[in-house]
């Protein structure tokens, strides 16, 4: 392929507006461009290297049994009226009315269209189970879409649903997702983890997240590839090093979600979902009585504390939730934060959200920094975390501003239900008893769900089983974000490229670093001189040879300075690149391997002799 004829943008400046290296880099190096916010058009580079995304994905679900096939996008809202997601879904769903003004969505997902399809067509146990999936653009109405493909209202993405009669069938399968998924985002590249997740939205119950680790910033033996006048990264001035550790550090790290995992075990989670270890106190300690005592200007875990000299640790912070409309009131000690989702979770409310100071007054008779456990009306549900069942002799708020109890004890003074609720801290055992807590950023990439019947109950969706009973259909759902996974990729492989001119000057530049099976093309082919006869023809062999020997190869013949054509060239990221220069006439050609910046000189006869070896194509 010419890169004259190709549709390929690149920038010369970095734009200003990117907070994060792969939307950056897909924007530089002429990957996407943004045609309204949170929409993009995917341009010949980025549309290689997705097609190529999907093969793989293809060829590891047939081998599993999985059958493509494709829906609408735009979905009539009755589908979603059945299984009551229309009402609940939120503001992020596409809803319009055609001209007769029936009532349309943008399928964001396609739970609804997928159990209807089986549920007419699908009457017998015998008929089970069906695993079917299809690769179709995506709509979600994000408030602040950012961070180019990492969070856009459209996206491409692949999504798949397998039908059972039991859930011993559906854990079959499960498990072929989970070992395919695997397979996909190791073929393509990417260091990942699989983490316990959350169903959310999508009503899932076992779930399990797949996550793109984002690399820290302080490696730089990751980040950087050094010019052969480089020796080693001990061989760069300390002054220079300084500034390219501070352009790594212009850049966000990216990944919406925190993970959790062990230093010494496979123990990860998305935070929201993570534990730590837990152990019941054996501590006895006589029960002193329950005081009120005057707390003015406290409203903090810490003035509290500050103000009684004792250590936060000997604190109940109080906090009150609405749970579908029902005041729930949430207890932790001292400063732990309240993990909103494994409370939501607990209580099984479709919604949740923190109570205004007008609820809490009205509750509790008292505001913000002054509420406790005690006194509360029993109709009031209390959950407590399981750390707070640890604690004898307590502070807290006395429902009274400027009020606070002392000797509080859980069991003698309130009532509550004990459970994991808080968020974990790094650096505390991880709950298998096995190395500690450990954080880093990542970027979901897929996501499986045990559905059960979430969808085949409300949508009647049910077959009969071999006692002529008729029985829900049981339904697992397995995506993975197609589109992001070209963020996902360029983060793990952008790299900073450093060289040192004659004059003993360093310079540094971002690029690619494309992993094989992604690259867009094989080689890149750049011919130095276009007005060269020699170096045209001998390019054309070259070019052809490749292409027989099934090699893609992105040539670049535009009539370009050299120092441009490499730019682009570093910019754009393919793993092997091919430059026809000075020594043409005497068939002499560079080859440079990306990923470590080496080259070496040979003879064109022996150009696929040595890119055999070094692809081990």
């Amino acid at each position: 392929m010419k890169q004259s004829k190709m549709l390929i943008p690149t920038l010369r400046e970095m734009p200003s507006d990117a907070q994060v290296i792969s939307h950056a880099l897909m924007l530089r190096a002429g990957y996407v461009r943004q045609v309204s916010a949170g929409i993009y058009a995917y341009l010949p580079l980025a549309n290689r290297t997705i097609e190529k995304f999907k093969t793989i994905m293809r060829q590891e679900f047939e081998k599993i049994g999985a059958v493509e096939m494709f829906t609408p996008a735009l979905l009539t809202a009755d589908l979603w009226r059945e299984s009551g997601r229309y009402e609940t879904y939120g503001e992020d769903l596409y809803k319009l009315k055609n001209r007769d003004q029936s009532d349309f969505i943008l399928g964001p997902t396609h739970e609804e269209t997928f159990t209807t399809l089986v549920r007419d067509a699908v009457k017998s146990y015998k008929q089970l189970p069906l695993n079917l999936y299809q690769i179709q653009s995506k709509y979600r109405d994000e408030k602040r879409p950012r961070n180019g493909l990492l969070r856009t209202r459209e996206f491409i993405m692949k999504d798949g649903y397998s039908f059972h009669q039991n859930y011993e069938d559906l854990d079959l399968t499960y498990e072929d997702y989970r070992q395919a998924y695997e397979a996909i985002f190791t073929r393509v590249g990417l260091e990942f983890k699989g983490i316990i997740g959350d169903g959310g939205a999508m009503g899932g119950k076992d779930s399990q997240e797949f996550m793109a680790i984002t690399p820290a910033r302080t490696d730089l033996n990751r980040w950087l590839v050094l010019d052969k006048s480089i020796p080693s990264i001990d061989d760069i001035p300390e002054d220079v090093l300084e500034d390219i550790k501070a352009e790594l550090n212009t850049w966000m790290i990216s990944g919406e979600d925190t993970i959790a995992y062990s230093s010494e075990s496979s123990y990860a989670a998305n935070l929201e979902m993570a534990s730590n270890q837990f152990s019941p106190s054996t501590k006895v300690e006589a029960a002193e009585d329950l005081v009120e005592i005057e707390t003015p200007d406290c409203k903090s875990i810490n003035q509290v504390a500050s103000f009684l000299a004792i250590d936060e640790k000997e604190t109940i912070k109080t906090l009150l939730f609405m749970a579908d409309g029902k005041a729930v009131v949430a207890l932790l000690v001292g400063n732990d934060q309240v993990n909103e989702v494994k409370l939501k979770n607990y209580l099984g409310a479709d919604f949740l959200e923190a109570a205004t100071e007008e609820e809490a007054f009205a509750l509790f008779g008292a505001h913000f920094g002054s509420l406790g456990p005690v006194n509360l009306p029993e109709e009031v549900r209390i959950v407590a975390d399981r750390t707070i069942e640890n604690l004898a002799n307590a502070v807290s708020g006395a429902n009274k501003d400027g009020y606070h109890f002392k000797g509080v004890n859980p069991g003698r003074d309130f009532q509550a239900e004990y459970v994991d609720i808080r968020e974990v801290k790094e650096g505390e055992i991880s709950p298998d008893g096995h190395g500690i807590l450990q954080f880093a950023r990542g970027i979901e990439i897929g996501h499986i769900f045990k559905l059960g019947t979430r969808y085949s109950e409300s949508m009647g969706a049910k077959i009969l089983d071999e006692n002529g009973r008729a029985i829900p259909i049981v339904m697992g759902c397995y995506g993975i974000g197609v589109s992001r996974i070209l963020s996902a990729v360029i983060e793990q492989h952008a790299r900073l490229f450093v060289s040192k001119t004659p004059k003993g000057d360093y310079r540094f530049a971002w690029g690619i670093n494309f992993p094989k099976e992604l690259a867009p093309f094989d080689v890149h082919l750049i011919t130095v001189n276009t007005k060269d006869q020699e170096a045209q023809d001998l390019t054309a062999k070259i070019e052809q040879e490749l292409v027989d020997k099934g090699y893609e190869v992105l040539t670049d013949d535009r009539n370009e300075r050299v120092g441009s054509k490499f730019s682009d060239s570093d910019l754009i990221g393919l793993p092997i690149r091919i430059t026809v220069g000075k020594k043409a006439a005497d068939g002499i050609v560079e080859i440079k391997i990306k990923a470590s910046g080496d080259s070496i000189e040979v003879h064109s006869d022996n150009v696929i002799e040595t890119l055999d070896i070094l692809t081990s194509k």
